[in-house]
């Protein structure tokens, strides 16, 4: 690398990043206390067929932006999406399919509460066209589910992942939680031994943070201190590695074969439709050589979306200023970090907009750069202060000192 500036680059590559499909379903039996997502308490009668409706409506206003394009994967995330019957997200796949081609390893992934999954359903909504299942277990100890706000028990737990399996969805996640309300070691290991026991392909393992707005950041309950949770998750990491799980993100843990294609995606900075109330997108586009970044937006209310689905998101470019943070907040949660190129072909940027602070975190042992650019071991534990490099007042500062 050389220089300190520059301006969008003038060579785009060809091909467009892959493009994927977030789906939210706004709805939850009860919002947990320590929930910072566009989810809300069902008070009434699920609205199945006409959010259906509107989810449809709002893919045909967008889908003109990707014309010529194919899925190559769907989330459908929440709130609670395992709310929602087989037949209304198998006739929802079958109309986004008619909207927008989905690959043929279209992975399709469906988030679920153990609580809201009737006996047999997996089984017919693996026959709907789901082929993923992210499952929130967040604990296997019953005090500290309740403590959580959780509605299920771990036996639910216990029996989705025996459905998953007879059902042919053994592509399954767990969401596990540590750092928990009064947890210690032991507990942290005794939840994660258990989770391994239902021989899931994927563990997302992450600590249970405090975030604003909510009801724990109001209230919080009593929490392991700082060096407590490091050591949980230390030992946690030990055992996964041991089992055969490799982390490739922050949270993120697999099975050879089996990392999170969807997430994968966003961390690789590619793009994105997003519908459903409050969902966001991303999307590329060439202008005359050069690359652009458009982003969209969605109402977060589900009465207010129902009511505007049709007329689409709003969109708006990203600021040229603003990608080189956009780019490092997602690529470097993975281990493998990224190559100079994708900086490029992702942002339209020369790798040399970010040559201060990649040089400056390296000399302070954060970044190192043996092949892509990664955070090490330090950094990955200092990550969001390692991130913060990356916005525009302190890119600016960071190239006048250097």
């Amino acid at each position: 690398m050389s220089g300190n500036g520059g301006t969008a680059a003038t060579v785009v590559s060809s091909v467009l990043p892959d493009l994927s499909l977030y789906v939210h379903f706004p709805w939850c039996v009860a919002k947990c206390p320590y929930c910072d997502f566009n989810s809300h308490a069902l008070r009434d009668a699920l609205p199945e067929s006409a959010y259906i409706d509107a989810l449809v409506a709002d893919m045909q206003v967008q889908a003109p932006r990707a014309a010529g394009r194919a899925i190559t994967s769907v989330f459908m995330g929440g709130g609670t999406p395992s709310l929602f019957s087989p037949a209304a997200l198998g006739g929802l796949l079958e109309n986004l399919r008619s909207i927008l081609p989905f690959e043929a390893d279209c992975e399709i992934t469906m988030e679920a509460n153990p609580a809201t999954v009737e006996r047999g359903r997996f089984a017919e909504y693996h026959a709907a066209g789901i082929n993923r299942v992210s499952l929130g277990a967040q604990s296997f100890d019953g005090e500290t589910l309740k403590a959580l706000g959780r509605i299920h028990q771990p036996a639910d737990v216990f029996r989705a992942a025996e459905e998953l399996h007879a059902a042919g969805l053994s592509n399954f996640n767990l969401d596990l939680m540590f750092a928990l309300p009064g947890q210690d070691i032991a507990g942290a290991l005794a939840d994660l031994t258990t989770a391994l026991s239902l021989e899931p392909a994927h563990l997302s393992h992450y600590q249970l943070t405090l975030e604003p707005g909510t009801l724990f950041a109001a209230k919080p309950p009593p929490l392991p201190d700082e060096e407590s949770a490091w050591d949980m998750q230390g030992a946690c990491h030990a055992v996964l590695a041991a089992r055969g799980f490799a982390q490739y993100e922050v949270s993120a843990f697999a099975r050879s074969g089996r990392q999170c294609l969807h997430n994968l995606n966003y961390w690789q900075f590619g793009d994105y439709l997003g519908i459903g109330a409050g969902a966001h997108g991303k999307l590329t586009r060439t202008e005359s050589g050069d690359l652009h970044l458009d982003r969209s937006t969605h109402l977060r209310e589900p009465r207010r979306y129902l009511a505007s689905a049709a007329q689409g998101p709003a969109w708006k470019p990203v600021p040229e200023e603003d990608l080189p943070f956009e780019f490092a907040m997602n690529a470097l949660r993975l281990n493998e970090g990224f190559a100079e190129a994708l900086f490029t072909t992702r942002t339209g940027l020369p790798i040399a907009r970010i040559e201060s602070p990649l040089r400056a975190l390296e000399q302070q042992g954060l970044m190192e750069s043996a092949g892509p650019w990664r955070a090490t071991a330090r950094g990955r534990q200092l990550l969001n202060d390692v991130v913060q490099r990356f916005l525009p007042g302190t890119i600016s500062e960071a190239a006048a000192r250097s």
